[in-house]
């Protein structure tokens, strides 16, 4: 005959295999970009060494990767890859103050936007020879970042990168 637990085993039954799910989920590093939107990857983590040297060797502070602003460029990302191409406007009508409005982005930001066979490390460099996106990663107000990519739905060597930066 089948006795049920008593109560506090069960209990921890219960509370150790939602810890087991919510830990699986923590740890997985390709999530979902958006509805009907390609998955993606945060590569903030990967980054924030190699952006924290190259704003040190310029006299600045770390750069702190930031989950906001991963959103932002995991959204950015994927809107490029669904789009087939890079752009800061990828035809939802929204530019990029707007998007970081609606994402609850406020204050001073930007945006370095990438396509191509680059890895994280790869990509940094590519920005940091570019005038522009060199500004980008060293300016002074910055102290976050969100980096992420989305693999070309047409081309899986290829990503779509996207690096928001704000205050």
């Amino acid at each position: 005959m089948n006795q049920p637990l008593p109560r506090p085993i069960r209990r921890t039954a219960v509370l150790a295999t939602l810890m087991t799910c919510l830990l699986a989920l923590a740890s997985c590093q390709s999530i979902f970009a958006g509805i009907g939107g390609p998955s993606g990857t945060v590569a903030s983590a990967q980054a924030a060494a190699s952006v924290a040297e190259i704003r040190a060797a310029n006299g600045l502070p770390p750069l702190r990767p930031d989950r906001d602003l991963e959103r932002a460029a995991l959204a950015q990302a994927s809107n490029m890859a669904s789009a087939g191409r890079m752009a800061h406007n990828t035809g939802t009508r929204r530019d990029f103050p707007s998007r970081m409005r609606a994402g609850g982005i406020r204050g001073t930001a930007a945006e370095n936007i990438a396509h191509g066979r680059f890895d994280t490390g790869r990509v940094i460099n590519v920005w940091m020879n570019s005038a522009g996106h060199r500004r980008n990663m060293l300016d002074e107000r910055f102290s976050r970042f969100g980096l992420a990519y989305v693999l070309d739905p047409g081309d899986g060597g290829r990503r779509y990168w996207a690096m928001v930066l704000s205050e």
